[in-house]
């Protein structure tokens, strides 16, 4: 299998509002970079999508190091999807959980991959999520 890294991040103008997405994929010495736009969005949506994208983009199945200064992506792929399934969707507060779709769609696709999850502090000087943090702004617009 191959090795990838990949970094994301999601942003928003408002939230909710016109949401943006980066990633940036790294195989040995090539780099990809992506961006896409919601014109309604919540952050955390953006946050999910941006993962999303970067994995559906790989074409075969590859082991990933997938890095996000999301706590609420990394948390929710690492301590509380079995939860989720679990109780069938509905967190530990009794409300169905918000972004349904969307984890759903994340889930297949850490099935299909070997994710390591990773979390990196946003807006602390770390080159490679500040690259992923500017395609995410300057698409929705800060």
């Amino acid at each position: 299998m191959k090795k990838v890294t990949v970094y994301t991040d999601g942003s928003c103008s408002g939230n909710p509002g016109p949401g943006g997405w980066g990633a940036l994929i790294i195989y040995g010495s090539i780099e990809k970079e992506l961006c896409g736009v919601e014109p309604s969005a919540t952050n955390n949506q953006m946050e999910l999508t941006s993962a999303i994208k970067a994995l559906e983009e790989l074409k075969e199945a590859c082991i990933v190091d997938l890095y996000s200064d999301s706590k609420y992506l990394i948390n929710g792929m690492t301590q509380w999807m079995d939860k989720w399934i679990e109780k069938k969707w509905v967190t530990s507060e009794k409300k169905a959980v918000k972004n349904k779709e969307l984890w759903v769609r994340l889930l297949a696709l850490s099935r299909y991959h070997k994710i390591s999850w990773h979390w990196v502090a946003g807006h602390s000087g770390h080159e490679l999520n500040e690259r992923v943090d500017r395609l995410a702004r300057s698409i929705c617009g800060k």
